[in-house]
């Protein structure tokens, strides 16, 4: 495998179960006594993480908060990581359970991460947005159980197993909240198409 991806006639999917099996090892130094080293998932995780947060909150402060507040306490329980899933799927369960918490204190829920990594021309970024706002306004009248499961399977792109994991949610009642609300979204949608 080269530096930059997958070798030629290697299958992509390696490329994610190289980078599950190197965290595994990186948690157990960190571990071991290598603190240090957090800073590595730290910084493979950050953005993600603060995205989730600037969509459960709103803005960039409380997004910021929220970010600091899930690597303190991902690395307070960095020991109960087992390795049996993606590390990124036990951080997300943990940035989860810190959003909704954080939610039921504030009451406040914003859906769809920005992606601030893609550059656009004008035109091409008046017409995203234009879109980006029709899904927003449609995706912020679903229910919040559909609405959290489709900010995760769609814009997060984490399975439907996955999820469950993050949510605590079964694996069909997961696959029902995406179902149903990808109906009403269509519903919603089409009226403005």
């Amino acid at each position: 495998m080269s530096a930059g991806g997958p070798a030629i006639g290697e299958p992509e999917n390696t490329a994610g179960l190289l980078e599950t099996r190197d965290e595994a090892i990186l948690v157990d130094q960190i571990l071991s006594g290598q603190k240090e080293l957090f800073r590595l998932l730290i910084g493979r995780h950050q953005q993600q993480v603060h995205a989730m947060g600037i969509s459960f909150f709103r803005n960039a402060e409380d997004a910021a908060d929220f970010t600091q507040e899930v690597f303190i306490k991902a690395y307070r329980n960095l020991a109960s990581f087992r390795g049996r899933s993606r590390f990124s799927t036990w951080l997300y369960r943990i940035a989860y359970n810190a959003a909704v918490n954080g939610i039921n204190r504030r009451r406040e829920y914003q859906s769809l991460a920005e992606d601030p990594l893609v550059e656009e021309g004008p035109e091409q970024q008046v017409l995203r947005q234009a879109a980006r706002q029709a899904v927003k306004d449609a995706v912020a009248e679903l229910p919040e159980k559909y609405r959290i499961c489709v900010d995760l399977f769609f814009f997060y792109d984490r399975s439907v197993r996955e999820i469950g994991e993050i949510t605590g949610m079964p694996e069909n009642t997961v696959k029902s909240h995406v179902f149903r609300a990808k109906k009403l979204l269509r519903e919603k949608l089409g009226q403005l198409l």
